[in-house]
């Protein structure tokens, strides 16, 4: 039995699990789903020449100055990894497993990068400085409280992206800092080209994205959800954030209709678990049209929930597409 809420860190979900384990019925909201799609911005697709630069104020205000630029970069999130793959450039050091994926570096490319030993939610600060990083990237509020340890003996940079837009400022940024801005502003209009593409034709049907663990499950909103901040403009997507007490109930979800159902499995308690098994064990389930229709799809949560930039989210707009037709 699940609990669900839209509120649950994604990443954190592969560390831990905790909380009581409710019938996937979730606690409710006096605001529903909105009843219309709300209008996107249709996506230009100019790209602005990117400077290179030694500082600079990022897309969310964090100021960052180096020496030069970096090239020993430690990555504690997984963003980092999708920025440095789009620049050409090799992590130092990760704890993420999004480079082994296929649309990354794949298994072998991925053994050049060591391991940051502690996982994500802990990353061990002597593992980092033992690579000497001229710069560590980080998400801002699982790894923020790591800048007084690494002050003086790097530049921490704590990210923190909510939307697409977000993700690409933080490409461009990056794209300044290395001096990579050909490859910057390549990955830019690469992504960008896509999206505007993929927005000529929005499909009609209800999509949704959902993640969670073996005890818990959640809804993925545009608001604070890089993935699904994309999915306004190619699909119906009337999920919204709640805020803290807010979550959907599968009752809620059923009374949308969803059509397409995309599945993060996030963490389980069995190697081969997944989150669209242990919800099937709800009889509201098998009403939801989606899985009526077999249009359930369990994806790589490395790159739909963790990947975050303009390589994963490409990933993202093909499989969304392919579903969605």
């Amino acid at each position: 039995m699940l609990r669900s809420s839209s509120t649950f860190v994604r990443s954190w979900l592969t560390a831990a699990v905790v909380g009581s384990v409710l019938v996937g019925c979730g606690s409710s909201s006096d605001e529903p789903a909105s009843d219309e799609a709300r209008p996107a911005a249709k996506t230009d697709v100019t790209v602005e020449p990117i400077k290179a630069a030694t500082e600079l104020t990022d897309v969310n205000g964090v100021k960052i100055s180096l020496d030069r630029e970096p090239e020993r970069i430690v990555c504690l999130f997984a963003l980092c990894d999708d920025i440095l793959t789009e620049l050409g450039i090799a992590p130092t050091a990760t704890n993420s497993a999004l480079l082994a994926h296929p649309g990354f570096l794949g298994e072998e490319g991925a053994k050049k990068a060591d391991i940051v030993p502690g996982g994500f939610i802990a990353p061990e600060v002597e593992a980092v400085l033992s690579h000497k990083p001229d710069l560590v990237i980080g998400l801002g509020d699982t790894h923020g409280k790591l800048a007084p340890a690494l002050k003086g003996a790097t530049t921490f940079w704590a990210m923190q992206p909510e939307t697409w837009e977000d993700s690409v400022g933080y490409l461009r940024d990056l794209a300044a800092l290395t001096g990579r801005t050909a490859e910057g502003e390549k990955a830019e209009k690469t992504f960008r080209t896509k999206l505007a593409e993929a927005e000529k034709a929005p499909s009609g049907k209800t999509a949704l994205i959902i993640y969670g663990s073996d005890e818990n499950f959640g809804v993925a909103t545009p608001e604070g959800d890089v993935a699904a901040s994309l999915f306004p403009k190619i699909a119906d997507y009337p999920w919204k954030s709640r805020g803290v007490e807010g979550s959907y109930s599968l009752e809620e979800i059923l009374a949308q209709g969803v059509d397409v159902l995309f599945v993060e499995t996030m963490s389980f308690g069995g190697a081969d678990g997944k989150l669209s098994e242990k919800l099937a064990e709800n009889p509201l389930w098998s009403r939801i049209p989606a899985v009526k229709n077999g249009d359930v799809h369990e994806v790589n949560s490395e790159v739909w929930a963790k990947g975050r930039g303009t390589r994963s989210l490409g990933v993202v707009l093909d499989e969304a597409t392919a579903a969605l037709r």
